[in-house]
């Protein structure tokens, strides 16, 4: 059994992309996904910075209620007392 979160992670680093920096160094980002870059000197561990990123950025959008895309039909929001109650209302 694969948890949410996890299949969220694996289907957001799965459409990551990757850039060799004329330096030699690597950077990456995930385009659906706002603000999610990283660096590292070599391609692992710009993908290790890039997952470390990626939590990160979960775990405060979740905390501060910001609402995260959905991705390979996997949606991370928990309904809010507002959306609960506008929901209701309608």
């Amino acid at each position: 059994m694969t948890y949410p979160l996890t299949a969220y992670i694996e289907a957001a680093m799965e459409i990551a992309r990757y850039d060799k920096l004329e330096d030699g160094s690597f950077a990456a980002e995930i385009p659906k996904l706002q603000g999610v870059i990283a660096f590292g000197k070599s391609l692992a561990q710009c993908e290790r910075e890039l997952r470390s990123t990626l939590e990160d950025w979960i775990l405060v959008g979740l905390r501060l209620g910001h609402p995260l895309p959905k991705l390979e039909g996997i949606d991370l929001n928990q309904p809010t007392r507002a959306r609960l109650a506008s929901n209701q209302k309608a």
